[in-house]
């Protein structure tokens, strides 16, 4: 029987959370977007006060997969919330449990920590994702339209343009 861990990640492991990072946004079809680093993880992973965590799923002690996530507010709730960015698991280790074990973790941490939600997004043509979802009662949030800005519009935005 295989052993699973899951551990928070270690300033050794940006390579291979950036290599994760790689991987999902290659399933993904956008891996021309990824700019970070392995520099920008480790500044912002292990910084003196960070703003974003990461955990590590290990089986029988190796890395095959990896949770992304920040803290953020909702201010009707008047409680922090746990924001998942990122999940990952190896294709060639899902249906062994690692992405469960990474989301009940990340469920457990924001009980634990009085968080009011747990959320993420899913693009919408992830089928596997989301019935993986949908089957241990998560529920899309239809109601709400996210926006974004980026790149140039959000510099000239700020710029007054």
């Amino acid at each position: 029987m295989s052993r699973l861990a899951i551990r928070k990640a270690r300033p050794e492991d940006c390579a291979l959370i950036l290599r994760f990072v790689r991987d999902l946004a290659l399933y993904e079809k956008a891996l021309d977007e990824v700019k970070a680093t392995e520099a920008d993880l480790h500044g912002l992973l292990f910084a003196e006060h960070p703003r974003v965590f990461a955990l590590i799923c290990e089986i029988d002690g190796e890395a095959v997969g990896f949770a992304l996530y920040f803290y953020n507010f909702s201010s009707w709730l008047g409680r922090l919330g746990l924001y998942l960015e990122d999940l990952y698991v190896d294709p060639a280790q899902r249906g062994n449990g690692a992405g469960k074990a990474l989301l009940q973790y990340l469920a457990q941490q924001a009980v634990a920590e009085g968080c009011g939600r747990f959320e993420w997004n899913v693009l919408d043509w992830n089928e596997p994702a989301i019935q993986f979802y949908e089957s241990f009662g998560a529920r899309p949030q239809s109601e709400w339209v996210g926006y974004r800005l980026s790149g140039k519009a959000l510099e000239d935005f700020a710029a007054g343009s």
